[in-house]
């Protein structure tokens, strides 16, 4: 019996990622693209273009496909339910389910809706697992011992903020935690770092202890690197088995090129 997947898609490349998994390994794979996913294309049955602000239609097709499971993976834009354009009942109704719009909240009312139309939640590492950083120093260069104390406050402080909902980045300089991630993603966190702070920053993602992989999957990739370079900062640390890094060796040789270290540490680093 053919098993649908379906692919609830945002931003970024990891979308393709999970569809071309998905494929190889026997699913019939519908994506239900919240972006662009232009990567999707070539590994899915169907595309449906969608809003997250009308659900309706998404819970119409997943009834009308026969989806027997979805994964969520890429960015998806939940800052879009904080403005002015107005919301389908389905949507609505999913966000007084949630009681707001907490990640953690809003994951709940998700897994009760699709559980009620008989559709599992899979976690993203699932399909993602190879992108996931193992343990050790990933470039030639070593953090010094004054970044090694950065990283070591950093990691401190980026789970207890993950933990709690607020992000999942840090960038500390000297002691001081000059930016925390929220709503407007690790880029964005970075470069108000790297300017707060000036050169030096180091970047520090970790995750929660109840981190749930099914909604997110924590990610860097070429984009950090850049703006990390842009900035002048010096050291990246990622949780070993937690965070994914995209296309890892066009990111440590972009590092390598900006003088920047990239550890990925296990426990307390």
């Amino acid at each position: 019996m053919e098993h649908t997947l379906g692919l609830m898609a945002g931003a970024g490349v990891l979308p393709g990622r999970v569809a071309a998994e998905a494929a190889r390994r026997g699913w019939r794979v519908v994506v239900f693209a919240f972006d662009a996913a232009p990567d999707c294309g070539a590994f899915a049955d169907r595309v449906i273009v969608c809003q997250l602000s009308e659900i309706g239609p998404v819970l119409e097709g997943l009834r009308a496909e026969r989806v027997s499971a979805v994964v969520f993976s890429g960015r998806l834009p939940k800052g879009i339910l904080f403005g002015a354009r107005p919301v389908d009942a389905a949507t609505h109704q999913l966000a007084a389910a949630a009681g707001g719009l907490s990640d953690a909240g809003l994951g709940e009312a998700v897994v009760g809706v699709l559980s009620g139309l008989g559709i599992e939640v899979l976690d993203q590492r699932t399909f993602l697992s190879p992108l996931l950083a193992p343990a050790g120093t990933l470039t030639a260069r070593s953090p010094s011992a004054a970044e090694w104390n950065e990283i070591r406050f950093g990691l401190a402080l980026a789970r207890r903020c993950a933990e709690h909902g607020v992000g999942q980045t840090v960038v500390v300089a000297r002691g001081v935690a000059v930016a925390v991630e929220a709503l407007e993603g690790t880029s964005e966190t970075i470069r108000r770092g790297c300017e707060l702070a000036g050169p030096g920053t180091v970047v520090v993602k970790a995750v929660g202890p109840r981190h749930d992989y099914r909604f997110d999957v924590p990610t860097v990739g070429l984009e950090t690197l850049e703006v990390m370079a842009g900035g002048g900062a010096r050291a990246l640390a990622v949780e070993a088995g937690k965070v994914a890094i995209l296309d890892r060796e066009s990111v440590v040789a972009r590092a390598e090129s900006a003088g920047i270290s990239i550890v990925s540490i296990e426990g307390d680093g």
